[in-house]
């Protein structure tokens, strides 16, 4: 079995399309993780994967990318900020929002902080979503540790955590914003009439006609005037192909 053939095997085993990203990279971090455990060839590997359950786990959190923090690129939620309180706000209702691809849950609740700041005792509500659904129940519990809290401005850590010993706890009213689900972008459905989706930091993985559908749907599933907020990396080149104008350098508005 070569990688290809082991693309195809995860796909049957784990229902994870891994054709859906960039070869290169992709295969060097199976090759880093086959390393690590100390296997030799591809199908050694895929005994290990069907054997043992721990190694399987690392394997499938390594792949998906669990790569978060709160508020990560600051100044570029700034933004987000301005642009929600001048544009969607003034809706004058509760705003549907999707946080996808939310790994530990630091961008929904971020996100849930700042609508609870700019527009306090409306149930905004946030779908957060990601493939991989232990990551999901780390995010449901809402501990964090000193590196993930970097960016959170003392006035927010002071507000909505609670220390205990070594970790940062968020508060139950901010967690009761975020529902948490298990969804996979590249094969399953979407949700549709949203407000505000933020994708961040994900579809860089992805090939270029991937990362061309999932625009292509995320445009499907928002309202007219709502927004799309990517990564730093992301800028969407092509994006009056999917029906959106350009509304700041990492924001796109749904025309």
């Amino acid at each position: 079995m070569d990688l290809f053939e082991f693309e195809k095997w995860v796909f049957r085993e784990f229902n994870i399309d891994l054709s859906a990203y960039k070869s290169n990279q992709l295969h060097r971090r199976i090759e880093s993780l086959m390393s690590r455990v100390g296997v030799k060839s591809v199908d050694e590997y895929t005994r290990v994967l069907k054997t043992n359950p721990k190694q399987k786990e690392k394997f499938l959190d390594f792949i998906t990318i669990n790569v978060t923090e709160f508020f990560r690129n600051p100044e570029i939620f700034d933004e987000l900020s301005k642009v929600l309180r001048d544009e969607l706000l003034p809706l004058k209702r509760p705003l549907k929002i999707w946080s996808a691809a939310c790994s530990t849950g630091a961008e929904p609740y971020s996100l849930a902080m700042i609508l609870n700041v700019l527009d306090p005792g409306v149930k905004h509500k946030i779908l957060a979503t990601d493939i991989d659904k232990n990551i999901l129940e780390k995010a449901k519990k809402g501990e964090y540790g000193e590196s993930e809290i970097k960016n959170i401005k003392k006035a927010y850590l002071d507000k909505y955590f609670k220390k205990l010993d070594d970790k940062y706890i968020i508060s139950d009213s901010i967690k009761s914003m975020v529902n948490f689900k298990k969804h996979d972008l590249i094969l399953d459905n979407y949700e549709n009439n949203f407000d505000l989706i933020v994708c961040r930091n994900v579809v860089i993985y992805f090939k270029p006609e991937i990362k061309n559908s999932i625009y292509s749907k995320f445009g499907r599933a928002m309202n007219k005037g709502s927004l799309l907020f990517v990564g730093a990396t992301e800028s969407i080149y092509n994006y009056r192909d999917f029906g959106f104008e350009k509304s700041s350098t990492f924001i796109y508005k749904k025309s």
